[in-house]
């Protein structure tokens, strides 16, 4: 399985903030906010990876991840023209996915919770259909929507509905087989001028073929896409690193304890960081590891 990070758009909730950076590029606490949708792809074993940015940015997002080697992945770019909607990763992302199933999530969401790299794992062995995922929230207005039978079945799906059917939203990581690209292309811009992902989901779930698992309450997802929401992200990071002592999607971290990088390479990235928290995170990795 291949992964996708979408990260282009406007950013139009984070004016005048996005006028002179991409949202990604933001820093969520300690980290650009581009490494946590990263660290789920790495989590879930995936190592080929295409990032879909704006013309502007790809070559910051060169300099920040440069073409993955660090990390034990493998990192490409590609450039959507404008925000078309989701369903266009599909299609501008064609030749990278070839026969391959595909992951795709949104650069401004974070997910934490334990189990949830488990979760992850199971969903990279996807070989037909798609694989989606419901989450609890107070008010669904302003996402995908996603409503169940008496039997947890999916039987409906809306995008961003004034009178939601359920509480349950859809956030944004997806799982799908490679039927995928060519039901992107069947799609017809929506009223917003956009290839809608939920029209996607809508043809997995037609055909019999879409399943959604619910993220109980021991999962944290947070949508980085407003300045409350960035706060909130940045308040939960350094709330959980500072009591457990342990990093949020620390992508060097992942890559070292799946063994795609040696205890060199950590060694090299964090010399020159050490007076960073994350440079010596880095080298207390090592140790430990030697400790072993």
């Amino acid at each position: 399985m291949k992964g996708i990070v979408m990260a282009g758009g406007s950013g139009t909730r984070l004016y005048p903030v996005t006028q002179g950076i991409n949202k990604q590029m933001i820093p969520i606490y300690d980290k650009p906010m581009i490494y946590y949708p990263l660290s789920v792809l790495m989590l879930s074993g995936i190592r080929e990876i295409l990032i879909i940015t704006t013309i502007e940015d790809i070559r910051n997002y060169k300099k920040l991840l440069g073409n993955g080697e660090r990390f034990g992945v493998s990192i490409t770019y590609k450039v959507q023209k404008a925000p078309h909607g989701l369903g266009e990763a599909f299609i501008i992302g064609e030749e990278f996915i070839g026969s391959d199933s595909v992951a795709l999530i949104l650069g401004d969401n974070i997910f934490y919770g334990s189990f949830f790299s488990d979760t992850l794992k199971k969903c990279i062995s996807l070989s037909r259909g798609a694989r989606i995922f419901g989450y609890f929230v107070k008010d669904p207005k302003d996402f995908g929507v996603v409503e169940f039978n008496e039997e947890g079945e999916v039987i409906s799906l809306e995008e961003k509905p004034l009178h939601p059917r359920s509480n349950y939203a859809v956030p944004g990581l997806y799982f799908y087989d490679n039927t995928v690209i060519e039901k992107a292309k069947r799609l017809k811009p929506s009223g917003r001028g956009e290839l809608e992902i939920t029209d996607i989901n809508r043809l997995y779930l037609e055909e019999g073929s879409l399943s959604c698992i619910n993220m109980g309450r021991g999962m944290a997802w947070l949508d980085t896409g407003t300045f409350d929401g960035l706060v909130d992200a940045t308040n939960f990071v350094k709330a959980i690193q500072d009591r457990q002592g342990i990093m949020i999607a620390c992508l060097e971290e992942i890559a070292f304890n799946k063994g795609w990088i040696s205890r060199e390479e950590v060694l090299k990235t964090s010399k020159p960081l050490l007076k960073t928290n994350y440079g010596g995170y880095l080298m207390d990795l090592v140790k430990l590891k030697e400790k072993r």
